[in-house]
């Protein structure tokens, strides 16, 4: 399992030497049974023989990413909308790092074209899929070229599905 951190200050208490600013945070939930775990907490306490077929992760992984990637694009697109950014304003998405295909996908439907490296960093090659980690190290290692004022979004998702995006911008 990984983990990793951001250290969040208030703005008159910064001691960083470089800051972003937090615009808005935005969560989502969308229930599939496209990617599920079986084998729940409960599983101990059942009662009887149960067929250790029963008891596995089950993923349908094609489908999985024709309902995600739109999911995701949509919502970091309405949550860019409701603190009045145009997408093509972005600068830069830090997404997390599962799947390349699926980081296009959604790069291209928030932008409506293909991102260059630049817009939607890639570290798959170097750390390989970090699960949710992916989106804070990405951005922890490509942020320093953003200019102040500059928008970005930091944005993961996963089993369920979940998504969760954060825009910020470059102080």
């Amino acid at each position: 399992m990984s983990r990793t951190a951001l250290v969040l200050e208030r703005a008159d208490h910064a001691v960083a030497s470089e800051t972003w600013t937090v615009l808005g945070t935005k969560l989502a939930t969308q229930f599939s049974n496209n990617i599920r775990n079986d084998a729940g907490f409960l599983n101990p306490s059942e009662v009887g023989e149960r067929d250790p077929h029963d008891l596995l992760f089950r993923q349908r992984g094609q489908q999985v990413s024709r309902e995600v990637c739109p999911m995701v694009a949509s919502h970091i697109t309405a949550h860019l909308e409701s603190l009045g950014f145009d997408a093509h304003a972005v600068k830069r998405l830090w997404l997390h790092q599962a799947n390349l295909k699926m980081n296009q996908l959604i790069s291209k439907g928030v932008l409506g074209r293909v991102p260059t490296d630049e817009e939607a960093q890639v570290i798959l090659d170097e750390y390989a899929n970090t699960s949710s980690d992916g989106s804070t190290i990405a951005f922890h290692m490509h942020r320093s070229d953003l200019a102040a004022g500059d928008p970005g979004v930091i944005c993961s998702f996963g089993a369920g599905y979940s998504v969760g995006s954060v825009i910020v911008t470059k102080v």
